[in-house]
């Protein structure tokens, strides 16, 4: 029977898709073999306990939300402030990565491992972030808060409930973002 098993990137995506809807608790063997339709013995032949498959899921998490995102980034090309826009969009607007990033977040609340690992994910963006604002910004204080601001509007606006007058969320998000930027008005390519 050991060629009908799952295949090991079968768990982790369950296990990712569990995170985003109910968190690190969610990610339980019963629950995942019975959601891919296999016996929870077949998960022992992929992982040595749970603690080997949320290391992976963070594994498969960090690579997706970075550098397959910075790759993706780099090959669409554009200048520095359009890369670092992308960057945004494809992590913080995307059905796929948002709700597990919002997840981990969660969960490094409550595990310190978890959280050196959102540390580590989150200084490789925010240093995007630098970079693309050091090149029309020399002031290294006003490069550093303006990574703030734009890293703290692209996770923010996702906790917020805040109305906005005449208007909705996104076109707002985006002008903030074309604020921190340096882009002047109308000149946001989308």
């Amino acid at each position: 029977m050991g060629a009908l098993r799952t295949p090991r990137e079968k768990w982790v995506e369950e296990g990712l898709r569990a995170l985003a809807a109910g968190g690190a608790e969610a990610v339980r063997v019963e629950a995942l073999a019975k959601a891919l339709g296999v016996t929870k013995g077949g998960f022992y032949g992929y992982f040595a306990d749970r603690d080997a498959l949320l290391a992976e899921m963070l594994d498969t998490w960090e690579r997706e939300s970075v550098d397959d995102v910075i790759d993706q980034v780099e090959r669409e090309g554009g200048d520095v402030r359009d890369k670092a826009r992308r960057a945004g969009q494809l992590t913080f607007s995307s059905d796929r990565l948002l709700p597990i990033d919002l997840a981990v977040r969660d969960w490094a609340r409550r595990d310190r491992t978890v959280a050196e690992r959102l540390r580590r994910v989150d200084n490789k963006r925010i240093q995007l972030l630098r970079d693309a604002i050091g090149t029309f910004c020399d002031d290294p204080d006003e490069v550093e808060a303006r990574a703030l601001l734009a890293f703290c509007t692209a996770i923010g606006s996702h906790f917020l409930a805040a109305d906005h007058p005449g208007t909705t969320r996104a076109p707002v998000i985006a002008r903030a973002g074309d604020i921190i930027l340096g882009i002047p008005h109308g000149n946001s390519g989308g």
